[in-house]
């Protein structure tokens, strides 16, 4: 335990992100400052989000965009290595932000404090239906939108790690809902098992004309995690007094230049819709009592979840890339090493 591996940011992509846009780096292993409470982390876990795309384009967001040069930025689970800190001693699971490298410091000044992993909980379920992306769902549904018993939901991505969560959640409030997924398989998942009252498959049926049929009286809700033609088709379709939920855009992330529209806008002020982007970091402080009634869904069997694992420290940046051609099925996660090992 001497060197730290590293994937830092090559060059800003213009189109499609791959693993040409990040470099391999071995760097000396960080020493923490034990005086100050900080610990030093061996990266178990990673997790990945089409979000994480956005950190590429060098602008101004919600978060600094990742610079040259510096290791890409993603959600992890470690363990701690080297600590005197006695509420985090050496063994203790730890989320966080570590990026794409083996090894990394946490402590008291960092983004995202170091958070024990509550007791039983693996690092897969931490990041998967106990992540981000659920409290996503949970907040983007619940506080954007504020679905109502009886309301039609209609959700885009619907087989991801955020969409699933979202059509499960508006399942258990009582809502009809309905989702937007790519390809047979993903929509039988969500038919039988999330146990959506109907889905739409984009690959093999036309996404207006299933509308029509689906929401003669409108949708009620849509949380969009796509955007593009996706977004202006649900638009059309909307009831008066919809609420739309922008989560992301996942259609055009990778394009090199904006693709305009949608064309309907007036819609909005014609039928009297609300459409609100958001951003779930903007409900820190709620997140413990979230979690806590999510908890309590997943413990009753309400909210099924899939986990896409893969493995290898060499494999990071392909894993990444596999979110922008629907290849992953669920949360996309990779594994570079188990607890205690």
């Amino acid at each position: 335990m001497t060197s730290n591996r590293q994937w830092l940011l090559k060059e800003r992509p213009s189109g499609m992100v791959g693993p040409e846009h990040f470099s391999l780096q071995e760097s000396a292993l960080p020493e923490p400052d034990l005086d100050r409470g900080e610990v030093l982390i061996k990266t178990l876990y990673l997790g990945f989000d089409p979000a994480m795309r956005g950190w590429l384009i060098d602008e101004p967001s919600y978060l600094p965009p990742v610079q040259i040069g510096e290791v890409m930025r993603a959600s992890s689970v470690g363990e701690v290595v080297s600590s005197s800190n006695p509420d985090l001693p050496p063994g203790t699971l730890i989320q966080g932000m570590a990026g794409w490298q083996e090894y990394s410091i946490a402590g008291p000044d960092s983004f995202i404090p170091p958070q024990p992993l509550p007791a039983g909980l693996t690092p897969a379920m931490a990041l998967s239906v106990f992540g981000t992306t659920t409290l996503t769902a949970y907040f983007g549904l619940l506080d954007i939108c504020e679905p109502q018993p009886g309301d039609t939901v209609l959700v885009s991505g619907a087989a991801g790690a955020t969409g699933s969560a979202v059509a499960q959640i508006a399942r258990i409030k009582g809502c009809r809902v309905i989702g937007i997924a790519g390809g047979a398989e993903k929509c039988a998942w969500l038919l039988d098992t999330c146990r959506l009252d109907a889905v739409i498959d984009y690959k093999s049926e036309n996404i207006d004309q299933r509308l029509a049929e689906l929401c003669p009286d409108g949708i009620n809700v849509f949380f969009d995690n796509v955007g593009g033609d996706t977004l202006e088709a649900a638009i059309t379709h909307m009831a008066d007094f919809g609420r739309i939920a922008l989560c992301g855009g996942i259609s055009g992330y990778n394009d090199v230049e904006p693709a305009p529209g949608p064309r309907n806008l007036m819609i909005l002020v014609q039928r009297r819709i609300k459409m609100q982007g958001f951003i779930v970091i903007d409900y820190m402080d709620r997140f413990e009592a979230a979690m806590g009634e999510i908890a309590e869904w997943v413990m009753a069997g309400e909210i099924a979840w899939r986990e896409d694992i893969q493995h290898g420290f060499d494999n990071i940046p392909a894993t990444f890339q596999r979110l922008f051609s629907g290849q992953n099925t669920g949360k996309q996660l990779l594994a570079l090493a188990e607890p205690g090992a």
